[in-house]
C-alpha cells in the first residue's frame, strides 16, 4: 500500500494531462518545446551547481553510459531482425534506453533505502537527464520522420540549452562562484516546474494515441528490453562498479524503472512515432507496479 501511495502522484499528473488534452485540445508540441528549451536548462544548472562533485559521480556516469551503450546495441539487433526503418528504430531506442529515474525512481529509492539512497538516486537521475538530452536528442533528431542526416542530428544536440546548463553549473561550482539566494531560488523554481510539465505532456500525448499507428511487436520488444534486460544487465555491471553497496542497489533499481517521461517530449518534438513512445511509456509504467516491488525484494 505504501508503495502504491508513492506511485500515485505520477499517475495523478498523467491523468490530469490526459483529461486536459481531451477537453481543451492543447498544442502539445509548443508545450514540449517550452519545457525542453526554457525549463530543463534551469534544472540541470541547479543540480550540478548545488551538488558537490566527487569520484562517485564519475563511476555512476561511466556505468550509466555503459548500460546505455549495451542497450543501444541490443535494440539495434532487434530492430534489424524486425526490419525496422530509421524512425521505428529510433522510437524503440527512446523506449528501451532511458528509465524514469526522476519522477518515479527517486521517490521509490527514498521508500526503499531512505535519504541516503534518495541522494544517490538524484545524482543518477541528473546523469540520466544529461544522457537523454545528448544521446536521446541525437537519436530523436536522426530518427525524425523529416529528412535528417547525422550532421543535422549533431547540430540539434549542440542547439540544446540543457547541455549548457550542465556546463555552466559545473563551471560555477568549480570556480566557487556564489550566486545570491534569491537568484538560486528563481532558478530552482523554474527547474522544478519542468518535472510536472513533462509528466503532463505524457498524459496529453496519451490522449492522442491511436492504436492503428503502431505495431504491437515494437511494444513487446521495448517492454522486454526496458523491464527485463535492463535491470539484469545492471546487475552484471555493478559487480565491476568500485563504489559502495547502496549505490549498487540504487543503480539496479533505477535500471528497472519504466520508460522516462522525457522521451515522450523528445518524440513529440522531433516527430519520432510519438504514439508508439507514449503507449509503451504507459504500458511499462503499469507493468512496473508489479516489477518494481519484485526488484526491491531481490536487491535487498
Amino acid at each position: 500500500m505504501d508503495l502504491l501511495l508513492i506511485v500515485l502522484p505520477a499517475f495523478l499528473i498523467f491523468g490530469t494531462g490526459f483529461i486536459g488534452q481531451k477537453l481543451l485540445k492543447f498544442d502539445i508540441k509548443s508545450i514540449s518545446k517550452m519545457s525542453l528549451y526554457l525549463m530543463l536548462p534551469f534544472l540541470t544548472f541547479d543540480t550540478f551547481y548545488t551538488n558537490e562533485l566527487n569520484i562517485e559521480y564519475f563511476y555512476m556516469f561511466l556505468f550509466s553510459l555503459l548500460l546505455v551503450l549495451l542497450i543501444i546495441g541490443i535494440t539495434n539487433l532487434l530492430g534489424r531482425w524486425m526490419k525496422s526503418d530509421k524512425t521505428e528504430l529510433s522510437a524503440m531506442q527512446l523506449g528501451t534506453i532511458f528509465p524514469n529515474s526522476g519522477n518515479y525512481g527517486a521517490p521509490i529509492a527514498l521508500f526503499a533505502f531512505g535519504s541516503a539512497g534518495f541522494d544517490y538516486a538524484v545524482i543518477i537521475m541528473v546523469i540520466h537527464a544529461l544522457l537523454i538530452n545528448t544521446i536521446g536528442i541525437f537519436i530523436a533528431s536522426y530518427g525524425s520522420e523529416r529528412s535528417t542526416t547525422i550532421r543535422d542530428a549533431f547540430r540539434s544536440v549542440l542547439k540544446m540549452p540543457v547541455i549548457y546548463g550542465v556546463l555552466l553549473g559545473v563551471i560555477f561550482q568549480l570556480a566557487k562562484i556564489e550566486l545570491p539566494p534569491t537568484i538560486l531560488e528563481g532558478i530552482s523554481l523554474v527547474g522544478s516546474a519542468s518535472i510536472p510539465t513533462v509528466m503532463l505532456i505524457l498524459g496529453m500525448q496519451l490522449a492522442e494515441v491511436k492504436s492503428a499507428k503502431f505495431d504491437l511487436k515494437y511494444v513487446n520488444s521495448v517492454i522486454v528490453v526496458r523491464m527485463i534486460m535492463s535491470p539484469l544487465i545492471a546487475v552484471l555491471l555493478v559487480s565491476f562498479m568500485p563504489v559502495n553497496d547502496l549505490i549498487h542497489k540504487v543503480f539496479i533499481l533505477l535500471a528497472a524503472m519504466p520508460i522516462a517521461a522525457n522521451t515522450t517530449m523528445l518524440a513529440v518534438q522531433f516527430n519520432v512515432k510519438p504514439d508508439l513512445v507514449s503507449f509503451t511509456t504507459l504500458v511499462t509504467t503499469l507493468i512496473s507496479l508489479l516489477t518494481i516491488p519484485i526488484t526491491i525484494f531481490f536487491i535487498r
